[in-house]
């Protein structure tokens, strides 16, 4: 992911001018890591350790996703609008 890309993403949701790591910036740039990293395993599918890595990123973002539901729900449906991701249980 480039520089540029993930100025980008974390714009988008920061809530302050130099939010950079707030949980809903870390889901969408975690988001945006997991979508590379789908379609590299999907062209590469003997590659065992990428697949391993999505799978902790994965994790990772719904571990994420659950604290953001418990401590500010209304941030959360907005992540989840514009990521276009499903609820968390």
């Amino acid at each position: 992911m480039f520089r540029e890309e993930k100025a980008q993403i974390a714009k988008k949701f920061m809530m302050h001018e130099r939010d950079t790591g707030s949980t809903a910036v870390q889901i969408a740039l975690l988001t945006q890591r997991i979508r590379h990293l789908t379609e590299h395993v999907k062209r590469h599918k003997k590659d065992i350790h990428s697949r391993y890595g999505l799978q902790k990123l994965v994790e990772k973002r719904k571990r994420l996703m659950k604290y953001l539901k418990r401590t500010d729900y209304r941030t959360y449906v907005k992540v989840l609008k514009e990521l276009g991701l499903r609820d968390v249980k």
